[in-house]
């Protein structure tokens, strides 16, 4: 049995973490949560009027922090200079409830 090797299309797989960063309401819920628990301002209850809901999109350094990345790196895996890690793709896609291919874009 021959299996066809795929690829991951990481230009398309880039334009994805942008989407997500600035559209996803599931990322934006958990870095207000992340942050602002961080930074003392709330306890990490469940907020109903998190600021997130009502922004369009998180910034990259906000969700560096989260990462425990600089902004540059995200900054780069969102124009495909350089490739997450597989623990951050993982990581990525479990604060977004997202399935690993629902972001992560292979070849045809």
């Amino acid at each position: 049995m021959e299996t066809e090797r795929k690829f991951v299309d990481w230009e398309k797989t880039a334009k994805n973490l942008r989407l997500l960063r600035r559209d996803d309401l599931a990322l934006r819920r958990f870095v207000c949560r992340a942050l602002r628990v961080k930074r003392g301002e709330c306890e990490g209850e469940d907020c109903k009027n998190c600021k997130f809901e009502m922004d369009h999109s998180i910034s990259q350094a906000e969700l560096a922090e989260v990462f425990c990345v600089s902004e540059n790196i995200v900054v780069n895996w969102e124009n495909n200079k350089s490739r997450p890690s597989l623990d951050d793709l993982l990581f990525y896609c479990q604060i977004c409830g997202k399935d690993l291919f629902e972001v992560v874009v292979l070849k045809k």
